[in-house]
Formats: structure tokens, C-alpha cells, sequence
């Protein structure tokens, strides 16, 4: 059995970004904000030189170091697209029974009249993201990613039909555009 080459992804970081690796932690700053993700494992490892991350697995590889080299790789890019442009994800109210209405509290989108419930519904939006309500359109905004989905999920779970015919009660917040 022939032993495998060692494997070294690079990334080229682009003007105005700047990357720093301390224990397995990778922190990028851009012109939006500041970000960090903690990116573990004990065969890869994770260097900054010059104007370039280098992600590299030193032993020989098998297919799961293989896979989290390509992860570790679109974690680092998204986190430098964060940081530079942001993610931004626009949500529809829909209704034809009841009028929803949304608004902000705090942490938390409130969602009253859903189904004409009496009691407000409401979703967590997690730290750092910015929710706009214009209407019947949701707009959430911020530098990670995975919370802006996260918040996104959020919303779209708290307004689940529930005992009641999905065919005819289509009511609720739907994703209707990633950016």
C-alpha cells in the first residue's frame, strides 16, 4: 500500500482582511468586523505566511483529514467573505387566514396573531445579527454565516403549522432569498 502525499490548501487573503492562527483558533478582522472560529483537530494544521493561509495535514492523510481540509477551507472563505461583504437573507410573511404581525424585541422576533392564536410566538436571533422588519419582508444581516442561517431557522421553526392541514394553512415566514 502506497503511502499518500501530504496535502496543503492555501488560501490567498485579500487586501484589507487580516488572519491570525493562535492555538488552533483563527481569527479574521475586516472592514464589517472581527470574527473567530476555533478549528481543532491534532493531524491539521493551520499556518499565516505573508499574505496566504496555509491548511496542511502532516501525517499521512486518510479521507476524513482529506474532508476537513475542504471544510476548514470553506469555514476560512466564508469567514473572510463575512468580514468584507457580509451575508444578508431575506424572509416573506405569507398569510391567508390571519394577518402576521412581526416586530423586534430585544433578541427575540415576535410573531403575534400566527393562525389567530392568541399568544405571540417568537424566535431567537442570535448575537450580532441585525433583523429588519419592512412589511411582510424580513431582512436578517450579519458577518457569520452559520448565525444568520441559524436565525433564519429560528424564525421558520417558531411559525410551524401544527395540527392543521399544511396543504391548506400555508401560513408562516419562508426564506425567499439568500445573499
Amino acid at each position: 500500500m502506497a503511502k499518500t502525499a501530504d496535502i496543503k490548501e492555501e488560501i490567498k487573503i485579500p487586501d484589507g482582511v487580516q488572519i491570525t492562527v493562535e492555538q488552533k483558533t483563527v481569527s479574521v478582522k475586516g472592514q464589517k468586523g472581527s470574527m473567530s472560529k476555533l478549528l481543532s483537530h491534532p493531524k491539521i494544521d493551520l499556518a499565516v505566511n505573508g499574505n496566504i493561509v496555509q491548511i496542511s495535514c502532516s501525517q499521512s492523510p486518510h479521507r476524513k483529514e482529506k474532508a476537513l481540509i475542504g471544510t476548514y477551507k470553506a469555514h476560512i472563505r466564508n469567514m473572510i467573505k463575512g468580514v468584507t461583504q457580509g451575508y444578508e437573507c431575506q424572509m416573506k410573511t405569507v398569510f391567508s387566514h390571519f394577518p402576521i404581525k412581526t416586530s423586534v424585541d430585544g433578541n427575540q422576533l415576535v410573531i403575534q396573531n400566527f393562525l389567530g392564536e392568541r399568544f405571540a410566538r417568537r424566535a431567537d436571533i442570535l448575537e450580532n445579527i441585525k433583523v429588519e422588519v419592512k412589511g411582510e419582508i424580513i431582512i436578517l444581516t450579519g458577518i457569520d454565516k452559520e448565525k444568520v442561517g441559524q436565525t433564519a431557522a429560528n424564525i421558520e421553526r417558531a411559525t410551524k403549522v401544527k395540527n392543521r392541514d399544511i396543504r391548506v394553512f400555508q401560513d408562516g415566514i419562508y426564506i425567499t432569498k439568500r445573499g
